[in-house]
């Protein structure tokens, strides 16, 4: 074994140590800046290309009671994008196998039937051990998501300032206000 190999083992041993001791992989200093995922079409999607924009973060589903929310999130989307909001999808089929699809199914499904023009990433686990490092962090903060569109707002910083259940839809007063709050600042 080369001393640089040794080097790294130590390293690698000594953060696991740190972890196991009770430290944190995540740190609360973080911001959704700190993520990325994979778009639905192939590609990163960083989140942090959207610096100085307020993001509504969406886990959906296509076989869902919710799923016909995407046509008021993409309502929303259209009504508040040049005010500086994105809406990120996020396919996942955590809760009752709603979203049992491939990606270019799903994109396919999002687009001939409710024209969506939003980004959305591939098909990921937002919940659970092997949730996507993005929901282990507002997991943490805000608490895991309980179903299907599961919302979660990052304001202009890029900071967490609110979840929001699947019942919270797109066109409620409560999400618009707080949009409008994340917006301002």
């Amino acid at each position: 074994m080369n001393r640089r190999t040794m080097t790294k083992m130590v390293a690698m041993a000594a953060m696991t140590a740190g972890l196991l001791a009770g430290g944190s992989a995540m740190s609360t200093t973080d911001t959704a800046y700190s993520y990325a995922f994979e778009k639905i079409e192939g590609g990163k999607l960083p989140l942090s290309q959207f610096k100085g924009k307020a993001v509504l973060v969406v886990n959906t589903a296509s076989f869902c009671g919710y799923t016909p929310q995407y046509e008021a999130l993409e309502t929303l989307y259209k009504n508040y994008k040049d005010k500086g909001l994105v809406i990120v999808g996020v396919p996942a089929n955590n809760f009752g196998e709603q979203e049992p699809g491939s990606n270019a199914e799903i994109k396919t499904f999002c687009e001939a039937k409710y024209d969506i023009d939003f980004p959305m990433t591939g098909k990921v686990s937002v919940k659970g051990e092997d949730a996507h490092p993005f929901y282990k962090w507002v997991s943490s903060e805000k608490g895991e998501p309980k179903w299907n569109f599961h919302k979660y707002l990052i304001n202009t910083k890029g900071e967490l300032v609110g979840a929001y259940p699947s019942a919270v839809t797109p066109r409620s007063k409560e999400l618009t206000d707080a949009i409008d709050q994340a917006l301002a600042k």
